[in-house]
């Protein structure tokens, strides 16, 4: 969400920016808000302005009481009521013009960062650079589901009458790869000075309506029924949940997290062959890092962001590259973003792994997320996040680029002590 003074004092820059996002029709919103806003405040106006002649008159009333003039006190109280009516009827205008405010100010996308490039989908994203030399080796690689089924580590079947579809058992071998990679990851992160927190895996409806853009929610998040809690779809959420309302003394910033969750999503939409096994599913883990710091830090912090994911793949020995998302494929509350994608030399090319996002001051906006600077004065934080690894989909990375020809799983060296020590996996069939 955008500050509403800077909206009122360059609206023209705001509707630009809705057109570099292809979001034509939130375009009338721009003039809606300068028109509600400008109600709102004119019957706070005149509200402030009843509220203190109320003031007055009851000090009158008070003095003409003393000096006996009953009927002149009287009509004082007439006046006062009259004016109690208007009052009473100001305030419920300029509560329901506030709301349709912020109604529409939670639509308009926030503003992006001039360095984004303009395209209309993912399409138009940009490379930025690649780590890490691809290589196709000189044998089949199976689709990552039949190297997980060789090593009796994956199982469907018995998911889908437990959860249903986009549900899985990881097993064996592959389970304690999984769980491996993620104690690395929290180690690599703890190393490069980050705090480890494992959060809440719940959050209330005012924390998902200020760390999500309206249009990620439906397709996202789960609802506990009968209550306030929705399950987190990312453990940024709660991450950033947990400053709501805070003023933060401006020496502690950067606040640089490392956070462990499982995370849960509806994924709809549909999704083409290359997406089933366990790339797009209901359900998985991630470690997480997110930072919270002034704004002339952010673009700074973006940068450290993204490395810490590219050198974590590059431990591994898996090729990776970073893509620059264009504006249309920006969430409305990024300022930029860019994807990690690592390499499938099964496919021969590369896939999204991760993803880094400068969100500004949206995020702290949205749920008064406020620092106190020098003199004591107060301004909002910027927040930031990426992903470090989330082994279900990096574990297709994992397994394609360190297959060798006999069916084994080689375990580079930075994992082996998170495997007991070996050096590979061998399949048992």
């Amino acid at each position: 969400m955008i500050d509403i003074k800077f909206l009122r004092e360059n609206p023209e820059v705001v509707k630009e920016n809705i057109r570099k996002k292809f979001q034509d029709k939130k375009l009338p919103m721009v003039d809606e808000v300068i028109e509600y806003d400008e109600k709102a405040r004119a019957a706070k106006a005149e509200a402030d302005a009843l509220r203190a002649k109320r003031n007055s008159l009851s000090k009158q009333i008070g003095g003409l009481m003393k000096e006996g003039k009953r009927d002149e006190a009287e009509a004082v109280k007439a006046e006062v009521a009259e004016g109690a009516k208007r009052l009473a009827e100001l305030e419920a205008q300029e509560k329901e013009y506030n709301e349709k405010v912020l109604e529409r100010m939670m639509l308009i996308p926030n503003i992006i960062d001039p360095s984004v490039p303009i395209g209309e989908d993912d399409s138009k994203n940009v490379e930025i650079e690649k780590f890490g030399d691809p290589v196709v080796p000189d044998f089949e690689i199976p689709y990552h589901t039949d190297i997980m089924a060789k090593f009796d580590g994956v199982d469907f079947e018995a998911a889908g009458r437990v959860a249903g579809n986009g549900f899985y058992y990881l097993m064996g071998d592959i389970a304690r790869l999984h769980s491996g990679v993620i104690s690395y990851a929290r180690d690599f992160m703890i190393d490069r000075g980050f705090t480890y927190v494992v959060p809440p895996f719940m959050i209330r409806s005012a924390v998902v309506d200020g760390v999500m853009s309206f249009a990620e929610m439906d397709a996202m998040r789960y609802k506990i029924e009968g209550e306030d809690l929705y399950l987190i779809g990312t453990s940024e959420h709660s991450m950033i949940g947990k400053f709501k309302d805070e003023i933060l003394d401006e020496e502690k910033l950067p606040y640089t997290y490392t956070s462990y969750s499982p995370c849960f999503r509806k994924e709809k939409g549909a999704h083409g062959i290359e997406e089933r096994g366990v790339y797009r599913i209901h359900q998985f883990e991630k470690q997480e890092m997110i930072v919270v710091c002034k704004p002339e830090d952010a673009m700074k912090w973006y940068d450290v962001l993204w490395k810490n994911t590219v050198d974590l793949f590059r431990s591994m020995d898996i090729p990776v590259r970073t893509l620059e998302c264009c504006s249309g494929d920006l969430a409305d509350l990024k300022v930029k973003s860019c994807d990690v994608e690592a390499w499938s030399p099964r496919q021969k090319k590369y896939f999204e792994v991760g993803s880094c996002s400068n969100l500004g001051d949206a995020q702290a906006r949205r749920l008064k997320i406020r620092v106190r600077g020098e003199g004591g004065k107060k301004y909002f934080a910027n927040t930031l996040n990426n992903t470090v690894v989330a082994p279900p989909r990096m574990l297709i990375a994992f397994l394609e680029n360190n297959l060798c020809e006999d069916g084994s799983v080689r375990i580079p060296e930075v994992l082996r002590p998170y495997m007991g020590g070996i050096e590979k996996i061998v399949p048992k069939h």
